[in-house]
């Protein structure tokens, strides 16, 4: 079984791997510092349970958790943590188990059999209805098996077209699975709605226009064609350019 250790203590990662390899030294473990260096090394080992603490730095653990979710085959998630009071919001993110820190190994044999006991379909359905309104550091997607991510902060604009949302800034674009109306309400107030289907980073505005015909649009820092503004959405992102 392959388990990977993530937490930014390099002696509480020492700690799981002593107390893991004297409950089953056939074991396959790795480790990874941060939430960003487990999201690619679970793209690149597919690990059958994440041992994954919250509070650290890059990314915490309880966003890692939010992104495997979106995986074909997400791995187990035990949280392990030295905070008691991430405990409901750990099973937001619907872990296998919560551990508190110093961990004990009959709590940790107890997780790893839960783990276990549910194979990566199971896993995968306890996560379909996952209605949290945590509020993401970085967006993700699965691009030919491996899992990108982007800081949100360098998004510039999100776009919808029909069932899909295109991420992009001046680098590149990500296709992703959220629903525009979903990421509104999520990143509010650091992104504005300009049309029924755009929503711009506040951040990045560069100023108001008009295009050749007379009508508002929005220019952005890196991107070189201005974005229309419905006559709709017209006066609450003048009022938002004014309060920059």
């Amino acid at each position: 079984m392959k388990i990977l250790i993530v937490d930014d203590e390099m002696l509480a990662r020492e700690r799981l791997v002593s107390l893991l390899s004297e409950l089953d030294n056939h074991f396959s473990i790795s480790e990874a510092e941060h939430g960003i260096d487990a999201l690619s090394m679970v793209s690149k080992e597919s690990p059958e349970i994440v041992l994954l603490d919250i509070r650290m730095p890059v990314m915490d653990g309880l966003e890692v958790a939010h992104h495997l979710a979106g995986l074909e085959s997400p791995p187990a998630i035990i949280f392990t943590t030295a905070y008691q009071d991430y405990a409901l919001d750990a099973f937001d993110a619907h872990a296998i188990d919560y551990l508190m820190k110093p961990i004990r190994k009959e709590r940790l044999q107890q997780a790893i059999g839960r783990a276990r006991a549910l194979n990566r379909t199971n896993v995968s359905e306890l996560r379909d209805n996952d209605d949290s309104k945590y509020s993401r550091s970085h967006l993700s997607a699965t691009v030919q098996g491996n899992l990108q991510i982007i800081p949100v902060e360098q998004i510039h604009y999100l776009k919808a077209d029909q069932k899909y949302v295109t991420a992009v800034w001046p680098e590149g674009e990500l296709l992703i699975d959220d629903s525009l109306k979903s990421l509104e309400r999520e990143f509010a107030p650091r992104f504005i709605r300009i049309h029924r289907n755009a929503l711009v980073s506040l951040r990045h505005i560069q100023g108001l226009d008009k295009d050749e015909d007379g009508n508002p649009c929005i220019k952005l820092q890196g991107i070189k064609s201005p974005l229309p503004v419905s006559r709709r959405h017209a006066s609450d992102v003048r009022k938002a350019i004014k309060q920059l």
